[in-house]
């Protein structure tokens, strides 16, 4: 699902009207219903005079003004208030407010703050208020009164259904630019705007409804500009190929897992039993000598294969001639190899050398801090990165805080420059390519801030990319994948319990979810 600028959405809105034939004030009033439908949804039957409805001036506001008087005609009278006056509007919300009169519902002016003080107790006391004063064309924070009452909505505590976006929030940023509605509900016309899905903007839109209002798919798909995708099942769901009766595990790739040190053998196990449970045929751990009867012992399903290790303790570089004739179709290198000298010079030695797709994690992206250019390999060659925010600011040289600031930018940048693809992991994880696209995952949750849920995103991306040979397929399908395990996790144990291994135990039941609804719909075979 595509998610779309201020600009892209108002560029679909005029193709719509212009090009399609649909006129606006249709597009207005089908908002307005959506917005109803999904009031009756999440509240159930409301009751009359229970709704207070705060409009703009602009189309938001017209929307809200539909709302209003659909609310109106089924009996349910709500308190209209208007951030201005009704001799202010002009085309359809004008039309939609002189609708909302007809009906003997009074809309009331808000043109300052005495106004405001004196109906403010009586717009407060709904037990559900609908804010449509701002959309999508606010580029600048909110002051003086509309701050105001921005600021009074939110004290009141009462449940708010944002129109297309939470008053206060840019659709250009994923953060507020000030005073910001925070919503029970939002209900966004045809498409998601980016503070809806991305943090910490979408902690203010509460529950999310993407509308289709009228507005063909096919114009908000070509809308020129930036392409920025939200995943969802409907998404990932055709992602996963098909397996055929007279397959065998040849066919589903050999994964090289070159994992695991003293004291972090886990994550080599993690690693490799993930790149099993998401289907790759055969899984090889590579790891220290020393290190291989622990990790043989944490899994039956995989095999191990023993490395040179060097006198610092970390490996050998001679153990990389090795690796490079070893018989695979894809190398995850990285989780638990630790930082010795000799390991990270083995990791450089390794990348730049094996003409194998590689996936990059953990350790192994610590080898080459300061050097990321190292990780930029040859024409053709497929590399997928997936660092955590601490890992990515290494690479990019810059700070924690200015990479979680601009996490769709600095994601997409590294992409580009090294010809690879990045899965920036945490809250929203990222998935940018090196032609520019991204998407943002919409599965996962706080309980998997634990140690070892990378390495089984390691593992995982690795099968994926084992068998569809596409990386940005395989990303997407991994991260979608990690984040759905997650949530079936923390629905049996909770945030705080959970561990990688609920994961691991849930991919199963994951791809049987999502599996589902690739086929929800259809008849009998």
């Amino acid at each position: 699902m595509r998610v779309v600028s201020g600009a892209q959405m108002r560029e679909a809105d005029r193709r719509t009207i212009e090009e399609v034939g649909v006129p606006s004030a249709v597009l207005m009033e089908h908002a307005g219903q959506a917005v109803l439908r999904a009031m009756d949804e999440t509240f159930g039957p409301l009751e009359t005079t229970d709704v207070s409805v705060l409009c703009g001036r602009g189309h938001n506001g017209g929307d809200g003004l539909v709302v209003a008087r659909l609310l109106a005609e089924r009996g349910d009278v709500p308190l209209v208030c208007l951030l201005g006056r009704v001799d202010q509007l002009r085309g359809d919300p004008l039309e939609k407010a002189r609708q909302v009169q007809a009906t003997g519902t009074d809309i009331l002016e808000i043109a300052d703050d005495a106004a405001w003080q004196a109906c403010r107790e009586r717009v407060l006391g709904a037990s559900i208020v609908v804010d449509a004063l701002f959309g999508t064309g606010l580029s600048r924070p909110l002051d003086g009164l509309a701050a105001a009452v921005v600021e009074h909505v939110n004290e009141a505590g009462r449940p708010v259904v944002a129109v297309d976006l939470p008053s206060g929030l840019d659709a250009d940023r994923a953060a507020p630019i000030g005073p910001t509605i925070a919503a029970s509900l939002t209900v966004t016309m045809a498409a998601p705007k980016l503070p809806l899905v991305m943090s910490p903007g979408d902690r203010l839109a509460g529950r999310l409804v993407v509308a289709d209002i009228g507005i063909p798919s096919s114009v908000v798909e070509t809308v020129p500009g930036p392409r920025v995708d939200w995943l969802t099942r409907a998404d990932v769901a055709p992602l996963v190929p098909a397996r055929s009766p007279e397959s065998n595990k040849g066919d589903y790739g050999r994964v090289l897992i070159v994992a695991g040190s003293t004291g972090h053998t886990g994550a080599a196990a993690l690693a490799a039993l993930a790149a099993l449970r998401s289907g790759a045929g055969l899984v090889t751990v590579a790891t220290p000598a020393s290190c291989l009867p622990v990790i043989a012992a944490l899994g039956a399903e995989y095999m191990t294969l023993p490395l040179a290790e060097a006198s610092d303790g970390g490996l050998d570089q001679a153990a990389v001639d090795g690796l490079l004739s070893f018989k695979a179709d894809v190398i995850a290198l990285g989780p638990g190899l630790g930082r010795a000298r000799s390991t990270e010079a083995f990791v450089r030695r390794l990348v730049a050398g094996t003409r194998l797709p590689l996936v990059v994690d953990a350790d192994g992206l610590n080898a080459f801090e300061g050097a990321p250019e190292g990780l930029r390999r040859g024409e053709g060659l497929t590399t997928i990165v997936t660092p955590h925010p601490g890992e990515m600011a290494r690479l990019a040289g810059g700070a924690v805080a200015d990479v979680q600031a601009r996490r769709i930018e600095v994601a997409r940048d590294f992409a580009a420059a090294g010809r690879l693809t990045v899965v920036l992991k945490g809250h929203r994880t990222i998935v940018a390519t090196p032609d520019g696209s991204v998407a943002i995952n919409s599965t996962g949750n706080p309980g998997m801030a634990t140690a070892g849920t990378g390495d089984v995103l390691t593992g995982m991306t690795a099968a994926w990319l084992a068998q569809t040979r596409d990386p940005a397929v395989a990303a997407r399908l991994a991260v979608f994948l990690h984040g759905l395990a997650g949530d079936l996790a923390r629905r049996d144990e909770g945030e705080v319990a959970l561990i990688a291994r609920d994961l691991l135990q849930r991919l199963g039941a994951a791809e049987i979810d999502l599996a589902a609804s690739k086929t929800a719909g259809r008849g009998p075979a």
